[in-house]
């Protein structure tokens, strides 16, 4: 079975200079793949970021261009440097960009069986380039029609992940590379947007964005990007395994203020 590597939402309404992605909520893992997989781990892929297209689909009504990965993550990691250097140095558990490991070190595949270097240039050649390449393409266009364009890359995971923090997470997490992948004003506008809405709310701590991010995000040459990472509590259950209308509902106004807030001051900078 082939799948497209990605889809891509077009706006329901006139076109704003706001791009999402969503690099994390595919569940796709190719069958040559998944043999080598431990089925225990490989059939709840626990670290997918669930629903985030679904929890973001109202943005089209607001002139935004979506483009969400259909791959899973243990497929390969779009939001990792393709050359694997680290996002951190603090001691978390690091997943690659072909990660034999989930979040908190549990093996992914079968104990005979590792991805090889071989491996690993195959996926980032089939899965990762080409994500990267349309994002890319995207908001290039995006940028020469407004002269401007904003990424907001979206993200989820779980309230705890003890492999990369021992207390539980803030519901909203910022990040924009220490204030370096946007400009200052959509910055501020994010966060005025986020905090004191009800959700814990933290800037740059414990994630500042990842690759997608940090490549992307290029202010000078008028690209913008900025990451959100929510707990999956914040529209799922408490197994946060299934959706959650009712949390949903009460998120998705936050998202939507923050998004309608951020096309505002994009359009003024």
């Amino acid at each position: 079975m082939i799948m497209e590597i990605f889809k891509i939402i077009e706006p329901t309404v006139a076109k704003v200079p706001v791009v999402i992605s969503v690099p994390h909520a595919g569940t796709f893992i190719p069958e040559d793949i998944r043999s080598k997989m431990d089925p225990g781990i490989s059939d709840q892929l626990d670290d997918t970021d669930w629903f985030i297209d679904k929890l973001y689909s109202f943005a089209g009504e607001l002139g935004i261009t979506i483009i969400v990965a259909n791959y899973s993550r243990w497929v390969v990691d779009l939001n990792r440097d393709p050359g694997n250097q680290p996002l951190y140095n603090d001691g978390r558990v690091i997943t690659d960009v072909v990660t034999i490991t989930d979040f908190n070190g549990n093996k992914i595949y079968n104990d005979d069986h590792l991805p090889n270097e071989e491996e690993v240039s195959r996926r980032v050649e089939l899965y990762h380039k080409p994500y990267q390449e349309k994002l890319a393409e995207l908001l290039n266009e995006t940028r020469k029609e407004f002269g401007k364009v904003l990424l907001f890359d979206a993200h989820s995971i779980r309230k705890s992940v003890p492999g990369i923090r021992s207390e539980d997470f803030p519901d909203l997490i910022l990040g924009d590379n220490d204030e370096t992948s946007a400009h200052p004003e959509l910055v501020r506008t994010a966060v005025n947007s986020l905090q004191n809405k009800g959700y814990g709310f933290s800037h740059n701590y414990p994630f500042k964005g990842g690759f997608i991010t940090r490549n992307f995000g290029n202010p000078s040459e008028n690209i913008h990007a900025l990451q959100l990472e929510m707990c999956k509590t914040n529209y799922m259950d408490s197994s946060e395994m299934i959706y959650d209308n009712g949390n949903a509902e009460r998120i998705q106004k936050v998202l939507n203020e923050t998004l309608v807030s951020l096309i505002e001051t994009i359009n003024k900078i």
